[in-house]
């Protein structure tokens, strides 16, 4: 009975696991393509908000590319993948305070229409990304951490959305500024709660 016990079980998990992996691998695309299509459209509407949410796009990428790998390992190579995608988001978090500090002086007003449509595009992305990972987000370490992401993600682009009817409204490259210096605080803290996960 133990026996039979035991061996249900590890079909269970084997079941999660390929129901993580697959759910991992189509958000692992979405977040590629909308690196190119965001990078490319900040450059285009020079729109720094833009370019620089692409970049937690990539990491994004990179993280469910991690996610994937441990997958079928153990708890250790888990809590290693955490800490790397903590330490991913930080990396993430800087990129958005350089370019805050580089606005500062360029001082270049982005084309409010171009960077908007891109937003609302990244915006439906991330939601399908939201929507496909919540009823995992409980299952381990490493998938409550992709979900932290996710969640910074919508956060995010709803930030950049708002910068552009600022932008609209004032004529300024200020609220570009100031949601790219909330961003980075948003990144960094949720940094933290994936790495406080992985220490304990």
């Amino acid at each position: 009975m133990g026996q039979h016990c035991c061996q249900h079980k590890a079909k269970e998990l084997e079941k999660l696991q390929k129901r993580q992996s697959k759910v991992l691998w189509i958000i692992l695309v979405i977040n590629a393509v909308m690196f190119f299509v965001e990078f490319s459209g900040g450059i285009k509407a020079a729109s720094l908000s833009l370019a620089g949410d692409s970049l937690d796009m990539l990491a994004d990428a990179l993280v469910y590319g991690f996610s994937l790998y441990v997958i079928k390992k153990g708890k250790k190579a888990q809590v290693r993948s955490a800490m790397l995608k903590g330490g991913i988001m930080y990396i993430s978090a800087i990129a958005v305070f350089a370019r805050a500090t580089y606005q500062l002086f360029a001082q270049t007003v982005p084309t409010v229409q171009l960077m908007s449509e891109i937003a609302i595009l990244a915006l439906v992305a991330n939601l399908i990304c939201f929507l496909l990972l919540i009823r995992h987000r409980n299952d381990n370490i490493n998938m409550s951490s992709v979900w932290l992401c996710s969640r910074n993600d919508i956060i995010a682009n709803t930030s950049v959305l708002l910068t552009a009817g600022l932008v609209l409204l004032t004529g300024s490259f200020l609220p570009d500024l100031i949601l790219g210096l909330l961003l980075t605080f948003v990144f960094a803290q949720s940094a933290g709660k994936v790495l406080t996960q992985a220490r304990q």
